[in-house]
């Protein structure tokens, strides 16, 4: 009796992959590499430095819940629209208030 293989054709023991089969089962899967750097001098730490990185499909990464890039107004054109009304809303918000403000002093000056 013989004991199917459990790895996929391409990745089997005696088979080589190529580039993009490599390349496609990592973005499927997602591949997380993390490490510390600290740099000491006499026991005393000068510098710490915490690497994260994930490699993965924008799809596996929304699937984990990782989605920063959408709100990034550098890297999504929506997220800089959304930015950009923001700051013309504020922006109508104060010269609403600014020409208020000698009507207000107007109206002080008038009743008193």
């Amino acid at each position: 009796m013989t004991t199917p293989n459990r790895l996929p054709d391409p990745y089997a023991a005696n088979g080589s992959a190529n580039l993009a089969d490599i390349l496609e089962r990592v973005l499927d899967k997602g591949v997380v590499i993390a490490g510390d750097i600290k740099i000491n001098l006499l026991d005393i730490e000068l510098l710490t430095i915490k690497l994260r990185l994930v490699v993965a499909s924008v799809d596996k990464a929304k699937e984990m819940g990782i989605d920063w890039w959408e709100d990034d107004p550098s890297l999504s054109t929506g997220a800089r629209r959304r930015e950009l009304a923001e700051e013309n809303e504020r922006l109508q918000r104060r010269i609403a208030d600014l020409e208020a403000a000698p009507a207000l002093a107007e109206r002080k000056d008038d009743e008193a």
